[in-house]
């Protein structure tokens, strides 16, 4: 009986492993079923002696168990040759896909930064990146901020439990560079930054893009020639820029940067308070005190520097009103920059 029940799981394993769908079923009912071939053997167990019906009926579990293993191994085999077919049949997988109305497109704020540095590398600039977590000297004594400065202050700088901080601006990447580098220089530096501040103009993390000159026989010109040209691209050709003194302890001298109201063509509006001009940036001369730092000869050479938030140029952009709206992930509010898209499209 036991050599019968092994001819058994033999005959059946073949068959099984040869069954299509159709056949796989049959073989089930066939060795598997109430009336199957092991179920037949099964019931011949009261009629062997008492010794051989423990080998028979283990023998007769442990055929059925393999044979209903090798049943499911032939079904998973079977599903996936006609996944397979029904893929080569249908789909050409090097194909591109199609592009559905669910298609997604750039966040506002990479799109403005996108823009804002691919009209400095049309000049030539070249882009940089550092960490955004900084040392002190990088991210304040380089740049000639002093010890006592407020920027410094806690209330004001996220520091770290090291005594590293979160930069507050992407200038230590241009003393990286600087001191990486020797001049000619000309780089432009977009990421995120970090500031204790929070309101519908202000976020604790912000994104900023700043660029740098230096070579020899640098001026102010220059300068103002290149953020005149930054602004026609940026807001239009009819844009006009003036520059208001400032102070930075980086730059010497140094300017806020307005342009002309884009809501009212200069006129005055509630918008740019009735003055016809919106400040986007501050810029000056890069002060002897930053080239010394890096090692770079300041009767040799000179440069110039500026900086704008990604934000505060896309809020001019899209006429948001609360910063805090690029950060909230609200469906409604992004949704819009699809249409924006396909309105460019040609």
């Amino acid at each position: 009986m036991l050599d019968r029940l092994e001819k058994l799981e033999a005959d059946g394993l073949a068959s099984i492993a040869a069954a299509d769908r159709d056949a796989l079923e049959a073989l089930r009912i066939a060795y598997l079923g109430k009336q199957g071939h092991v179920a037949q053997i099964l019931r011949t167990l009261g009629q062997l002696p008492k010794e051989e019906r423990k080998a028979l009926g283990q023998g007769a579990n442990r055929v059925k168990g393999r044979l209903a293993q090798a049943i499911a191994q032939r079904e998973r085999s079977l599903a996936a040759e006609a996944l397979e077919l029904e893929l080569s049949e249908r789909l050409d997988l090097s194909l591109p896909g199609a592009l559905g109305s669910d298609q997604g497109v750039a966040h506002p704020l990479r799109r403005v930064q996108d823009e804002i540095t691919g009209i400095f590398t049309r000049l030539g600039y070249q882009v940089a990146s550092g960490p955004e977590v900084e040392d002190d000297w990088h991210n304040f004594s380089a740049l000639n901020i002093p010890p006592d400065h407020p920027a410094r202050d806690m209330q004001d700088t996220f520091y770290l439990e090291d005594g590293r901080l979160l930069r507050t601006h992407t200038s230590p990447v241009q003393i990286r560079s600087m001191l990486e580098n020797s001049p000619p220089l000309r780089l432009i530096a977009p990421g995120a930054v970090y500031r204790c501040d929070a309101d519908v103009t202000h976020s604790p993390m912000f994104h900023q893009v700043e660029g740098l000159l230096v070579d020899r026989d640098i001026s102010f010109a220059h300068l103002k020639g290149t953020l005149a040209h930054f602004a026609r691209e940026m807001f239009g050709p009819q844009t006009q820029i003036r520059l208001r003194t400032s102070f930075f302890p980086f730059t010497e001298p140094s300017a806020e940067v307005d342009v002309s109201c884009i809501f009212c063509d200069g006129d005055g509006c509630r918008v740019c308070s009735d003055t016809g001009w919106l400040e986007i940036l501050g810029c000056g001369m890069v002060d002897p005190n930053v080239l010394q730092a890096v090692d770079i000869d300041p009767t040799v050479y000179s440069g110039f520097a500026f900086g704008m938030g990604v934000e505060r140029i896309a809020m001019l952009r899209y006429r948001v009103p609360d910063i805090r709206l690029f950060f909230d992930s609200r469906i409604d509010f992004l949704e819009q920059f699809k249409q924006l898209d396909r309105e460019a499209q040609p």
